[in-house]
């Protein structure tokens, strides 16, 4: 035997009370304006020098830009072979496209690209062989642990 149409009635403000709060968060983020602090943070972690791999990283930076605008912080830590990305003189090929993809999101929508110091250390390199708007952590791990601790969702391929 099924449920009573009483019970049916009675779900209908539990029913009402979820929508309403679905509807509400989405509110909140359309109610996003210039300037306020962003709802919403992910960190990439990227690690790879495959071509083919960090256009994939870069490609979800970029939906995540198209899906959020300015109410989504972005970071990028990258660590090993992927660091010849973000250097000035890469000893690795890296296509342009990719260069300037990067160069573009931080520069035009703010996503930090972060460059980990270990791994610059390994291979000899400074701040000063990295691009302008580069970052530096001293163990890019531990950027990426202390992002998550701030609240920063945390995105790896």
């Amino acid at each position: 035997m099924g449920p009573s149409p009483l019970a049916a009635v009675l779900r209908i403000p539990v029913l009402f009370a979820l929508l309403s709060g679905m509807a509400a968060a989405q509110a909140q983020d359309d109610l996003h304006f210039p300037g306020d602090p962003p709802a919403h943070h992910v960190v990439y972690q990227l690690n790879e020098s495959d071509w083919e791999y960090q256009e994939h990283v870069l490609n979800s930076v970029s939906a995540m830009i198209g899906k959020y605008g300015d109410n989504v912080e972005i970071a990028v830590v990258v660590i090993g072979p992927g660091i010849h990305l973000l250097a000035k003189e890469p000893k690795r090929l890296v296509p342009q496209v990719l260069r300037e993809r990067v160069r573009n999101m931080a520069e035009n929508y703010g996503v930090r690209f972060i460059a980990c110091g270990n791994t610059m250390k390994t291979i000899g390199w400074t701040m000063d062989d990295m691009r302008p708007f580069i970052e530096y952590a001293e163990v890019g791990a531990a950027s990426l642990m202390e992002l998550q601790e701030e609240g920063f969702a945390y995105i790896a391929w």
